[in-house]
């Protein structure tokens, strides 16, 4: 007999119950609770379940230190169907990242680092002749469905003395290619006053919440007229965790002003997932929470959002015929403690919690660390 998964009596988030029947990978039918008929059953008993989480910022190439990790570590062991990595490869090695991800459970796209040694170093930027616009038009040329778009990360550490120079030729590098830029904040120079103007519609400034001087809001917490510039310009916001790049106070000012959530993510790797502050997107997700936002637009920015994005409709819903990328998860009453890139502790009285995920309608339980 063929398998039918059923995930009977979970809640989605219009907070219907619901069972979802699985059958080849694909969702066979979505019926009111205690309705479907399954050959395996998974029991919710009126948990959560939604489209597949989605990671838009992690590092998933497991040779590079420090930023690296398993792609299954940071991705179906944790609840998320797809990961995207944000910039481990670049030219040189980009195609080592797609074998990879075929032999893993999670889905796996990824944006190319315009510098083509990628994050075999931590100054991959410092010398403009790694810049080599050939070679990342055709990676990305012989990688149309894994490639999404392009990174440069823009902080003195990374760009050394080349200034804005490097984000310069990334954008038309960008255009060229015909692909989106995600760039990376942190420490000036360059000053965030000289990156933003030169980033356009569909481009994502990652870390946006990071507390580090040179930010997106002033000394009262107010956004900067650059940052206004740019959403009216189209331009996404990412979270980007990571271990230096997230600020509790970032986060109160942003909501405070009204500045939108785009996009969750984690930029998780083995030693923020191992030993903090990040440990899981479930963890980033339950910060988030904490804030005040409600849990249907938590859920949103790692699901719907950035499926949106990615232009790729079908990760973010959950519809007959539709591949199956699903999240079940459950919201546990229960105080946690809460820590962001700054060391600033906050305790919370609810968490996230994953319980298990269908990744290409394969049924998999998590084991999170949130």
């Amino acid at each position: 007999m063929k398998e039918r998964l059923l995930l009977r009596n979970f809640r989605l988030l219009n907070r219907r119950l619901a069972d979802i029947a699985i059958e080849d990978g694909r969702i066979a039918e979505v019926t009111e609770a205690g309705k479907g008929t399954g050959t395996r059953v998974i029991e919710g008993s009126g948990s959560y379940l939604s489209s597949g989480w989605i990671d838009l910022h992690v590092h998933a190439f497991p040779e590079f230190d420090p930023y690296g990790d398993e792609i299954d570590e940071i991705g179906a062991k944790q609840g998320v169907a797809t990961i995207v990595d944000a910039g481990s490869c670049g030219a040189d090695r980009i195609g080592e990242l797609v074998e990879s991800g075929r032999r893993a459970k999670t889905n796996l796209l990824a944006f190319l680092n315009v510098s083509r040694i990628g994050l075999s170093r931590i100054d991959e930027l410092s010398k403009l002749e790694w810049i080599d616009g050939e070679a990342a038009i055709q990676a990305a040329k012989r990688f149309p469905d894994f490639v999404v778009g392009l990174k440069a990360r823009i902080s003195r550490s990374v760009v050394g003395g080349n200034g804005v120079e490097p984000l310069r030729m990334a954008r038309a590098l960008s255009e060229a290619a015909d692909l989106p830029l995600m760039v990376h904040i942190g420490s000036g120079p360059p000053s965030i006053e000289e990156i933003v103007p030169l980033l356009a519609k569909k481009d994502i400034i990652t870390h946006y919440l990071n507390g580090k001087e040179n930010n997106l809001f002033d000394a009262e917490g107010k956004p900067l007229q650059v940052l206004l510039d740019a959403l009216r310009r189209g331009i996404r916001l990412d979270v980007g965790h990571g271990t230096a790049s997230f600020s509790f106070r970032a986060a109160e000012a942003a909501k405070r002003h009204g500045i939108g959530l785009h996009t969750i993510s984690s930029d998780i790797y083995r030693g923020n997932r191992l030993n903090g502050p990040v440990y899981s997107l479930a963890n980033v997700m339950t910060k988030f929470l904490y804030l005040g936002y409600p849990l249907e637009e938590v859920i949103a920015a790692v699901t719907s959002n950035a499926a949106d994005w990615l232009q790729r409709p079908e990760l973010g819903r959950i519809r007959v015929g539709d591949v199956a990328h699903l999240t079940l998860f459950s919201v546990r009453n229960e105080p946690v403690v809460l820590t962001d890139s700054e060391d600033e502790v906050r305790m919370a009285s609810e968490r996230i919690e994953p319980k298990g995920v269908v990744v290409n309608g394969e049924y998999m339980e998590c084991e999170d660390r949130a």
